[in-house]
């Protein structure tokens, strides 16, 4: 009894912490830039959530030794072992390149920490979830109501609030700089709400915005979901991230696709989408020479004072990354691009896309093995897209791929812990794998 009894505490208090971060994490950037304000220890305040997953991991650990539940429900899963083998291949190319100089220690652990951390969360949210319902219970509420906070501080800092309102919350240059522009042009801001930028921001309203379509595709007049679904995508318009439209355009459409039954549902949302193409076409040209569709659209303008725009320096920053990969194709070491490359001794190299990313930093096998993880959990999701959790998550997980291949969304902090820690709970609904004994009784009945 008192075996079962601190089971039971440890696997609450792994829950708790779960939803802890979930709910927190889109707070995260101004919580910890904030504090610092006061408090300074900027960068020991941004680790706060990778303190609690220590502390979870732990727990899960003990879970898996006692629990022959969640050891089994697990650990003959192939999605489990590819994740660790990605892992093991990480650290192993971290210590090659660190023990040859060609890393530093900072750079290296900040990488480890960006590439790995969400897929630990989400093993841990798996596990959790296999042994307590309380988190796929309230996974709609646990993602919901904080993305509609960030939503409203989206658009009051666009409508109402003063353009440089953060800083008098700590934000500044040795943190997040309290403004970002299209090509630098004053006259076209761009909202972070409270994350770490704009286009972190747009990548997370992907969520919510498939969850409150999904929700309405079940109940159409529900007017809190409407107002929930317009608060979030004009928050999604004010952070001006073309890549998160295209992945929430994706994303709903997808969903949309999977909830139509008759065929005639199905050529109507076709000629929709048709018209929605159609429409985009003809506006591009009619206002090609206008300077907002030019600047909001296409994040360019003819006379613009900025040396290069934004899609220039997405091409020179993919051509580069590719020219990497090809030169090194066996990958330089985690923390040498990407995010963490910025703490290499100033050898940076941002990509713009988080899977050649992957590709400069463990080499086309550890990037190959990163896209096999996201197709497996696509896979398992397909599965149980009847449940509208998995099915949020593959249109969302779809959505994000194609924000992926244009920024770092999975190196943002939020966009990770949570889209991942929500796939990890729509995982325990999976059935166990049969093995061939089980398959012949049940042919047999």
């Amino acid at each position: 009894m008192k075996a079962s009894a601190f089971k039971y505490t440890i696997l609450s208090a792994v829950a708790t912490m779960v939803m802890l971060v979930l709910v927190l994490m889109p707070f995260h950037a101004f919580l910890t830039v904030w504090l610092a304000s006061h408090f300074g220890h900027y960068t020991a305040l941004r680790l706060w959530k990778e303190l609690i997953l220590v502390a979870a991991g732990l727990g899960v650990v003990y879970l898996m030794l006692t629990d022959h539940k969640i050891r089994t429900h697990t650990l003959s899963r192939r999605l489990v072992w590819l994740i660790a083998a990605y892992a093991v291949l990480q650290v192993a190319i971290g210590l090659i390149v660190w023990h040859n100089g060609d890393v530093t220690t900072k750079a290296l652990l900040y990488g480890w920490l960006v590439d790995l951390r969400f897929l630990v969360f989400f093993l841990i949210c798996w596990a959790v979830a296999l042994r307590t319902a309380r988190l796929q219970a309230n996974w709609f509420n646990l993602l919901i109501f904080p993305a509609l906070a960030v939503a409203l501080i989206a658009v009051l800092q666009a409508t109402v609030l003063p353009h440089d309102v953060l800083r008098h919350f700590g934000y500044g240059p040795a943190t997040i700089e309290p403004l970002e522009t299209i090509n630098h042009n004053q006259h076209y801001l761009r909202v972070m709400s409270t994350l770490r930028g704009a286009n972190p921001l747009g990548a997370y309203l992907i969520l919510p915005i498939t969850a409150l379509v999904i929700g309405l595709c079940k109940n159409r007049r529900s007017w809190r979901l409407w107002l929930g679904l317009v608060l979030c995508t004009l928050a999604l318009y004010f952070s001006h991230s073309r890549s998160a439209f295209l992945g929430a355009l994706l994303a709903a459409g997808i969903v949309l696709a999977l909830n139509v039954r008759s065929k005639l549902g199905k050529q109507l949302l076709a000629a929709g989408a048709g018209v929605v193409v159609v429409l985009a076409v003809i506006l591009s040209l009619a206002l090609h020479n206008n300077a907002d569709f030019q600047n909001v659209v296409l994040h360019t303008q003819t006379n613009s004072s900025s040396p290069q725009s934004s899609n220039d320096g997405h091409v020179a920053a993919l051509k580069s990354g590719l020219h990497d990969i090809r030169h090194r194709p066996f990958g330089a070491g985690p923390g040498t691009a990407g995010p963490a490359s910025i703490y290499n001794d100033g050898k940076a190299r941002i990509a713009e896309d988080y899977f050649i990313q992957l590709g400069q930093e463990v080499g086309i096998v550890g990037m190959l093995l990163f896209i096999i993880i996201n197709a497996g959990i696509g896979y398992l999701l397909w599965l149980r897209r009847q449940s509208p959790l998995a099915m949020c998550l593959l249109a969302s997980l779809i959505g994000l791929t194609l924000v992926n291949c244009l920024l770092h969304a999975w190196a943002d902090d939020t966009v990770a812990y949570v889209w991942w820690g929500l796939a990890g709970m729509a995982m325990a609904t999976l059935p166990i794998t049969e093995t061939k004994t089980t398959r012949g009784k049940k042919q047999a009945h």
